[in-house]
């Protein structure tokens, strides 16, 4: 029994080192990771549209297209609008005033539209043809319960 019970331990040490150096085996790789050699890209790879169709359609567009978008880009704009003209501050709108052709214009307050009429009395209408219709439909459940307890009578 005492050979039994020390072999069983040594067995069971011996499976499990076997079993360690085989995890270990397992986990390496078998050679080092080597990227894949550079390959241009094709956008058109993945295209359902025949190559012919796509050089027709790239064809059309100006050789210098994109570079005339650049540089539209890239190129000023204007006068910032932060920095005065003279050089000074002053109290008067950077444009203009009103009314006087540089495309101010006059404040309009916040509020309601002055239009605001119109959708009024739309919803006003339709409210009463609702109401109409309701009185409507509740008069003829009414003559359908007298009708009804007329035939039960």
């Amino acid at each position: 029994m005492t050979d039994e019970a020390e072999k069983k331990p040594e067995d069971e040490l011996a499976a499990l080192k076997a079993r360690v150096e085989e995890l270990e085996r397992a986990n390496k790789p078998s050679k080092p990771f080597v990227p894949e050699p550079y390959q241009k890209y094709d956008p058109t790879a993945n295209f359902t549209l025949p190559p012919s169709v796509v050089r027709e359609m790239a064809a059309v567009v100006p050789h210098n297209f994109m570079q005339d978008v650049v540089r539209d880009n890239r190129a000023p704009s204007g006068r910032p609008g932060a920095i005065p003209a003279s050089g000074q501050a002053s109290s008067a709108p950077p444009g203009g005033t009103p009314g006087d052709g540089t495309g101010w214009s006059r404040e309009i307050p916040l509020g309601p539209s002055m239009h605001q009429r119109y959708v009024d009395a739309q919803l006003d209408a339709q409210d009463a043809k609702d109401r109409r219709e309701l009185i409507e439909q509740k008069a003829r459940e009414q003559a359908l319960l007298k009708a009804a307890e007329r035939n039960n009578d």
